[in-house]
């Protein structure tokens, strides 16, 4: 083998590698933008209102683990809702108040309480 057939065989080498190089970059890049819209799928945004109760995540229990303690502390009230999820929260028992990123927060549901007397209203249906 010549020197001038090496040499173009060593261009071809190289042109393919960077073609290898191009085409692993292109479909990185595409699986990226699908896992992105996969992920995005998953995120729904939370909306708070004024005076909504709303459950703290308590990030410090997270380096202690421990599966029966639950990590959402006490509700609180929702005293102010700023733009890009930041909210102001009010402690109910002392009046403290501080600000948290929405991320951190959920809406409280009730606790069902087993003694709360509840009616059932049920509806006769005549057949003809």
């Amino acid at each position: 083998m010549s020197f001038d057939e090496a040499s173009e065989l060593r261009k071809l080498q190289i042109n393919e590698l960077d073609e290898t190089r191009r085409d692993a970059y292109d479909n990185a890049q595409l699986a990226k933008e699908r896992m992105k819209i996969l992920h995005d799928q998953k995120i729904h945004p939370k909306h708070f209102t004024l005076g909504q109760e709303v459950l703290l995540y308590n990030s410090s229990l997270h380096i202690f683990p421990s599966k029966l303690k639950s990590r959402w502390s006490e509700p609180y009230i929702v005293k102010k809702v700023y733009p890009h999820g930041t909210v102001d929260i009010v402690n109910p028992k002392n009046d403290n108040s501080f600000t948290v990123n929405g991320q951190r927060l959920k809406p409280f549901l009730k606790v069902f309480d087993p003694h709360e007397e509840i009616l059932l209203v049920q509806d006769s249906i005549e057949v003809f």
